[in-house]
């Protein structure tokens, strides 16, 4: 069951007091370049500095009071261990993470200090999945998975709704495709409230499952995750899938260098902190920039939880 206008509707009322209305940034240098009109949608602002703060908060707030009471319980390395996190202590919730152990440091102490409680285990995902399944029969948690679940979808969609809202006649929106979640609500809301408005992806070519997955009609998966964008290693879900089916005009894939041109660009030119994956849009825009010429053009910056000890440039 394809999510209605009317349940996209009452996600962005019901996360409204719990997110940023992330501010939507411009750079004349980066227009002239593509020529195009561009319009990047900044949620590196957000709550714990990703989209998926969304997503996590909706997610949340459908639990009924006997669930929240229990806590949620999610396998993360990552944006939505913290945003998961953050929103269960906004929610005086208990969120339990599982977080494999080669998980960096950086993003278990962030974790930690949104008041999650870790779980450490191999960094495989039947691994995860087993010691999530484990927390969930001890503590009667609700299993919210990051990217593949129906109120993650819907919130994540509040985003591009929020971008349509302040800028009704753009011709297309571009985000990063990982786990479908974003790319799937983005393109509920393009259906919605975009006017002849197309949602294109971006995937890096070394993990182009989601491309793969729309040629064959079924989901595909990688054999190798050698990519900068270690928030897109993941593959799309049944949930999120059949949106993306729906909806989705294209996804463009993007090489390695692309990737690290396009982060580099927007730390160079629009002086703010984006992560490679949040690039990956960019980058698509601008290896594809001839066939957008003269167009309204809004891009998601998913995030900018950057490693800064990590940086490809």
């Amino acid at each position: 069951m394809i999510p209605t206008k009317q349940e996209v509707e009452e996600a962005c009322d019901r996360v409204k007091p719990y997110v940023h209305n992330t501010p939507v940034l411009k750079s004349s240098f980066i227009n002239e370049l593509v020529g195009a009109e561009v319009f990047f949608k900044c949620e590196n602002f957000q709550k714990m500095g990703a989209f998926k703060m969304r997503g996590a908060t909706n997610a949340i707030l459908q639990l009924s009071e006997t669930q929240k009471k229990a806590g949620v319980v999610t396998h993360s390395s990552g944006n939505f261990a913290q945003a998961l996190s953050l929103a269960a202590k906004n929610l005086d919730v208990k969120a339990y993470i599982v977080m494999p152990e080669n998980a960096p440091q950086v993003k278990k102490e962030a974790v930690k200090g949104y008041g999650g409680i870790i779980t450490e285990s191999e960094s495989t995902p039947i691994a995860r999945e087993t010691e999530a399944e484990r927390i969930q029969k001890e503590t009667g948690a609700t299993f919210i998975h990051p990217s593949n679940n129906r109120n993650v979808i819907l919130g994540n969609a509040t985003s591009a709704a929020e971008l349509l809202q302040s800028h009704p006649d753009l011709d297309c929106i571009f985000t990063p495709v990982g786990g479908g979640g974003l790319i799937a609500g983005t393109s509920l809301a393009v259906n919605y409230f975009g006017k002849d408005c197309k949602t294109i992806g971006g995937e890096p070519f070394e993990v182009d499952d989601a491309f793969r997955s729309l040629q064959s009609g079924k989901i595909e998966f990688n054999e190798t995750t050698n990519t900068i964008a270690d928030g897109l290693k993941t593959f799309l879900g049944d949930i999120n899938f059949p949106i993306i089916q729906e909806f989705v005009s294209e996804i463009i894939r993007v090489e390695e260098a692309e990737i690290i041109s396009a982060m580099k660009l927007i730390w160079e030119r629009m002086k703010i902190i984006i992560e490679p994956s949040s690039a990956v849009a960019f980058a698509a825009l601008l290896r594809e920039k001839d066939r957008f010429k003269n167009k309204k053009v809004g891009i998601i910056i998913s995030g900018g939880n950057v490693d800064l000890k990590n940086l490809p440039f």
